[in-house]
């Protein structure tokens, strides 16, 4: 079998599982596997894998998944003996424990460099696929925070997505370019599809406002009102107004936080009004590799209502069952994954500079 499911651990290779589901996504991390064999004799599995273990999940020879067993579960019946291992990702530590940072305030780091720290105690790297030079601006955070809320909040500001790689090391990342070298096609490698289109938690109209707390400034010199974004998809007059955290913050780009916020919600709202959910006959493109989160690919459902699309890859899991070899994806236009803007350190308005004056 050319896709056999290899799991490296504890010195052995152990193949011939009859139940595999390995997942991968751009929004879920760490990366996790379970995988199951029934046997008629026990062998060497049950005395040789212990939760804790490091290993590595290959499929036909590529690298999938590098982390550590969570759970060995073996069983008995009449003429019978079943194993079950699942586990994840080396980045469930940045996930299961608390941050260290020393003051728990960071200052002055790239999303690069907090990464680093953060991800140093725990033996993992980082690649930034953007190459942003941003700098993340001071903010603080609680006590038993973990590594990745830190992590995840912080690249919310800088607009990347946080995920493992193969190698369970850390990738930061915008929304991917690359494409795959084939698609989904209805009649070829699509065993089944569905889709969700949906227009009730999308507006005509966003309306970011940003509050004011000024004490002294009650009138105030100035709407409100920081942005109005459209959406011309929908056909009827809907509202939405966004009151954006305190301070006027610029985010990326020159633009306040306020705008950024309104045009965030307008193009992600958009991207998550259409959800594509498929099985597909094999684990790998024409070219032969394996589907990977954060990859375009064309859509050609002529059923579905959807043809000439070009969406990413959310998630993928790869199965092997009693139904046979397959893959689920899940995929949404680019835009269902841009990262929410976020304000790391408040600003009240009292402490704002208005009109060439402090409060």
């Amino acid at each position: 079998m050319i896709d056999d499911l290899i799991l490296k651990v504890a010195g052995q290779q152990i193949s011939g599982w009859t139940e595999i589901r390995v997942t991968r996504g751009i929004e879920r991390l760490p990366s996790d596997f379970e995988i199951g064999l029934t046997e008629a004799y026990p062998g060497t599995t049950q005395a040789t894998v212990l939760p804790g273990d490091a290993c590595q999940v290959l499929i036909g020879g590529n690298l999938v998944i590098t982390g550590y067993v969570d759970r060995y579960a073996p069983s008995i019946a009449p003429g019978q003996h079943r194993v079950r291992i699942s586990g994840r990702g080396k980045c469930q530590d940045m996930v299961d424990c608390s941050a260290e940072w020393p003051n728990n305030q960071i200052s002055n780091a790239t999303g690069l460099s907090l990464a680093t720290a953060l991800a140093k105690p725990y033996g993992i790297t980082v690649t930034d696929l953007s190459g942003s030079t941003v700098v993340v601006p001071q903010f603080n955070f609680m006590w038993g925070e973990s590594a990745y809320d830190v992590l995840e909040r912080a690249c919310r500001y800088l607009k990347l997505l946080v995920y493992d790689g193969p190698d369970g090391n850390l990738i930061l990342s915008q929304v991917g370019t690359t494409k795959a070298a084939s698609g989904f096609v209805e009649g070829q490698n699509v065993l089944n599809a569905s889709i969700t289109y949906s227009l009730d938690q999308r507006y005509s109209e966003y309306v970011a406002r940003l509050m004011s707390f000024a004490a002294l400034n009650d009138i105030g010199s100035a709407g409100d009102v920081m942005g109005t974004f459209p959406d011309k998809g929908v056909p009827r007059h809907r509202q939405l107004q966004i009151v954006v955290e305190n301070g006027q913050t610029p985010a990326l780009g020159g633009e306040t936080l306020a705008v950024a916020r309104g045009k965030w919600e307008a193009a992600r709202r958009f991207g998550r009004s259409a959800m594509l959910r498929l099985t597909v006959d094999s684990w790998r493109d024409k070219a032969g590799t394996l589907w990977t989160p954060n990859t375009l690919v064309d859509i050609t459902l002529p059923s579905l209502k959807t043809t000439k699309k070009t969406w990413v890859i959310g998630e993928v899991t790869c199965r092997l069952d009693e139904s046979g070899t397959t893959a689920d994806l899940v995929l949404m236009p680019p835009q269902a994954f841009e990262p929410e803007p976020v304000l790391l350190q408040p600003w009240f308005a009292d402490l704002i500079t208005n009109a060439g004056g402090q409060q």
